[in-house]
């Protein structure tokens, strides 16, 4: 099963697919008109969904889902595509649900959403 979730990024509403499965955050370009945006000087190359993407930039955002906000380093991508029944908006990766302790739980379709209300990490 998969998890898709509402959430907003900035002021904008966005049908999100929360994939432990991929390790950046991926969003459509034209919701990241208001973000911050830092070039990269030396670009990479990712696969996602059947395409190489070339990364020359990343966007910083807040997001909330829930009501819970978080912060996000993203990709800015053209289109993601179709995912039961509904247009993706992000794909919500590994790296920052692990940053926010995020964990889906795919039998029931849900996010464990703990460490977003309790916003206390111990790093070391």
């Amino acid at each position: 099963m998969r998890i898709i979730k509402e959430i907003e990024i900035g002021e904008r509403k966005a049908n999100a697919l929360f994939d432990t499965g991929a390790m950046h955050t991926y969003v459509k370009e034209d919701i990241l008109c208001d973000a911050q945006k830092l070039n990269i000087p030396k670009s990479y190359k990712v696969a996602l969904g059947g395409r190489n993407i070339e990364v020359h930039e990343l966007y910083f955002v807040w997001g909330e889902i829930e009501g819970l906000g978080f912060d996000m380093e993203v990709v800015s991508v053209d289109e993601l595509g179709r995912a039961d029944g509904k247009e993706l908006d992000a794909i919500i990766g590994a790296l920052t649900m692990e940053k926010w302790e995020i964990i889906p739980n795919p039998k029931e379709g849900t996010l464990d959403l703990e460490g977003l209300k309790r916003r206390e990490f111990i790093e070391f």
